[in-house]
């Protein structure tokens, strides 16, 4: 427990609220925060308001402030919207002009940027201390291929000043930690493991069930549809598989349209979010977990599943730090890509293997399960809540 001395009143930033909205980074701060109101620490969360309206969220020994309206966060096309970022960076401006001298310490995703710029711009008003996550570091040409070369350029530029803030700088892989301390970071940013606050102990796990189980947004750059195909190369090989495909978005089109056009709607269930006791029975009797996501900052899901001694498929690419968190053969697979057939050849591999690698994800997770709990990496972040922002 904290002491009167070292109590902290922080403010967390994030325009996403779990589980409004369900993801890593929601995850993570949700359980920051409820991490930090459990040591004594008295904490705000400023977010966008994803609940309808006349109703408050209800988040224990936190208060959650609303600084925009309910908007649509992704696009027809699946992509994130421009408009929200800058509404919730007006209102997190807005806010921390009234009440920033309250908050000892700002702790925040560096996306959705136009946030971080408020925070930053009036830090050395209200000299708060300030950390950053920082999940993801695009690069120029993944910004181009996500928003097109103007507003590519514009969004690379944007990224690159947030950089340049005065901060305690955070990030959950090597692969981050490169990229910042390449495009001029000038402290050298930690890395943190340690996100889950409650993963179960390591244990027997479960006998599989033949299905891989996908859980996470809809997305593009999440790959969902490329497991159907998949499947059906598979099941040529192994009738019994079939799949599951938890979550929601706006690519849930092309997922279902890939069902009918593969004659798999036998096979494959496609039932949206399910709840967070549902989704842990489910992924605990899976044969693995199948996440083809081309983009990951870190891969939460993967250290859920390993925790429970499912192992994992992921695909290996440029902008994919998941990978980091699966040694291949011993807790899951890495593909060389999304095609149906190295998909396919992931999802038999892991059939071949059987229980020896249910025994084996077990293992990897013990070992590991210290660093990979939120404890691990609570004292360091209430430590840069003391010191002040690198810049």
């Amino acid at each position: 427990m904290a002491t009167a001395q070292t109590k902290r009143h922080v403010c967390l930033v994030y325009d996403c609220l779990y589980p409004h909205t369900i993801g890593g980074a929601e995850r993570w701060y949700r359980n920051l925060g409820d991490a930090l109101a459990a040591a004594g620490h008295r904490v705000t969360y400023l977010t966008l308001r994803q609940w309808p309206e006349g109703e408050t969220a209800q988040v224990p020994n936190v208060d959650v402030v609303a600084v925009g309206p309910r908007m649509a966060l992704y696009g027809a096309g699946g992509n994130r919207r421009v408009l929200p970022p800058i509404v919730f960076g007006l209102g997190v401006l807005w806010h921390l002009l009234r009440h920033g001298r309250r908050y000892d310490a700002i702790h925040t995703a560096s996306f959705p940027y136009f946030s971080l710029l408020a925070i930053g711009l009036l830090q050395p008003i209200h000299h708060y201390r300030v950390s950053v996550d920082w999940f993801e570091f695009w690069s120029f040409s993944y910004w181009t291929r996500y928003l097109g070369r103007l507003g590519g350029r514009i969004g690379w530029l944007v990224q690159g000043l947030c950089l340049r803030l005065p901060q305690n700088a955070f990030c959950f892989s090597i692969l981050v930690a490169r990229r910042l301390t390449a495009q001029g970071l000038r402290a050298r940013p930690e890395i943190l493991r340690g996100l889950c606050a409650q993963l179960p102990t390591s244990r027997e796990p479960s006998r599989a069930d033949p299905v891989v189980l996908f859980a996470g947004r809809h997305i593009p750059e999440k790959q969902a549809a490329a497991i159907v195909p998949a499947l059906a190369l598979a099941v040529a090989e192994r009738p019994d598989l079939r799949a599951l495909i938890l979550g929601d978005g706006p690519a849930r089109g092309e997922v279902l349209d890939a069902v009918d056009r593969e004659g798999l709607g036998d096979r494959i269930d496609v039932p949206g979010f399910v709840s967070a006791e549902t989704m842990t029975e489910h992924l605990a009797r899976a044969l693995c977990l199948i996440h083809p996501s081309e983009r990951e900052g870190y891969g939460l899901v993967v250290v859920e599943a390993a925790a429970l001694g499912t192992p994992s498929i992921l695909v290996r690419g440029a902008d994919n730090a998941a990978t980091e968190l699966v040694e291949d053969g011993v807790n899951g697979f890495v593909a060389d890509s999304a095609s149906p057939e190295a998909l396919a050849e992931a999802i038999l591999r892991v059939a071949a293997a059987g229980h020896t690698l249910r025994l084996s994800t077990a293992a990897w997770f013990g070992c590991h399960a210290s660093s990979l709990s939120l404890a691990s990496s609570l004292d360091r972040v209430v430590a840069s809540y003391r010191a002040d922002p690198a810049g």
